[in-house]
């Protein structure tokens, strides 16, 4: 059944479930054929109420906070891991009450709350999260490798002395890449972690492994689990967030005014800066259904919002047909990340978030006034 976007208010989320069950059923594939597990990373998508579903397919999640892992543990019900640069002390034994795994991002912070676990009545698994210091991401906002990283132990830092205890190593250096880049990442873990990993129980490649995508190399992925899960006899985990929400979901905005000031400008109800901040940060320029490259249609616009920011522009793109107030335009690849990082900058209201089924609408979620206040 395809959306009926003009049945939709705006600006809302909508996460398609037949595309996100087709992405799942390719994860689970490879779990399938190699028995590693593959936790959703909740930083890339935390749309709870499809947690149910996602727990058919995948094993659990991975958290970077205690709010993460108490919305794991209590909307999902499975494994959960956590992760973070450094661990609070008054949220630490709320965060073993809720976590399986928990990873620390150095010996001191091991060292320090390793006593906590090791008398406590759960079992808990520990890991220490390396940083190969090698990564073939271009943009240093998202490199975990770039010079001077506070993520992750170098080897010149890494202590074999105090490894009693841990369980597994974690790395995370990849960002929206092919299984190409991890099978060279992998060769530099070896190298330089590879006498740790004997021993160990697990190894965790981390996340930003755009396994959905189209052109993705799955069987190579398979490839490269197996392989380390054979030479080292260990598990693997797998953390992906975007890859569960890839191509799932989308914005859809109402054309509110068209002005001119040089070119042609249409103002949305739909902000780059509140609803989809990737936009401006990473930066990037998402896809809208029937609209192409500036000039390559008829009619070109500048797509805005309805902030004060100046900077708060979507970009460019041309139409068929001139556009006008209450026309419909739906924004492409809107599930992950989009959501977890919006924000009501100028008092602009959140998106609602839709959920469309075989049944067609469910709306999960809207947003008030009340929201907006809350957090002041």
């Amino acid at each position: 059944m395809s959306i009926d976007f003009n049945s939709l208010k705006t600006p809302c989320y909508v996460v398609d479930e037949s595309l996100l069950i087709k992405n799942l059923e390719l994860l689970k594939y490879v779990q399938d054929k190699t028995g590693c597990s593959i936790l959703l990373a909740q930083k890339g998508f935390s749309m709870y109420s499809v947690y149910p579903l996602v727990g058919k397919y995948l094993k659990g999640v991975t958290s970077s906070s205690l709010f993460e892992a108490k919305l794991g543990y209590e909307e999902m019900g499975k494994e959960v891991h956590i992760y973070a640069p450094a661990y609070k002390e008054d949220e630490f034994d709320e965060i073993m009450k809720y976590s399986d795994h928990i990873v620390f991002n150095s010996f001191s912070q091991w060292n320090k709350f390793k006593d906590k676990i090791k008398n406590s009545t759960k079992h808990i698994e520990c890991g220490i999260r390396i940083n190969p210091e090698y990564s073939e991401i271009e943009t240093d906002i998202y490199n975990p490798c770039f010079e001077n990283s506070r993520l992750g132990t170098i080897l010149d830092n890494f202590r074999e002395e105090d490894l009693e205890g841990i369980d597994g190593l974690h790395f995370h250096t990849m960002c929206e890449q092919n299984s190409d880049t991890l099978e060279r990442t992998l060769k530099v873990v070896e190298e330089k972690f590879g006498e740790y990993l004997k021993g160990m129980k697990w190894l965790n490649f981390g996340g930003g492994h755009h396994i959905t995508r189209t052109d993705y190399d799955v069987e190579k992925l398979i490839k490269c689990i197996s392989y380390m899960q054979e030479k080292y006899d260990i598990k693997i985990y797998l953390e992906p967030g975007e890859a569960v929400a890839l191509n799932t979901g989308f914005l859809v905005s109402t054309v509110l005014d068209v002005v001119k000031n040089n070119m042609d400008l249409a103002i949305m109800d739909t902000s780059a800066a509140c609803h989809m901040p990737d936009v401006l940060e990473m930066p990037y320029r998402p896809n809208i259904i029937n609209s192409g490259m500036p000039n390559e249609k008829k009619y070109t616009y500048r797509l805005g919002g309805p902030t004060c920011l100046a900077g708060d522009i979507i970009g460019d793109y041309s139409f068929e047909e001139p556009l006008k107030p209450g026309d419909k335009l739906v924004f492409c690849d809107m599930a992950h990340y989009s959501m977890v990082k919006n924000n009501t900058f100028n008092g602009i209201n959140l998106p609602d978030i839709v959920l469309w089924g075989k049944d067609g609408a469910k709306i999960i979620k809207t947003f008030n006034y009340e929201d907006f206040k809350r957090r002041l």
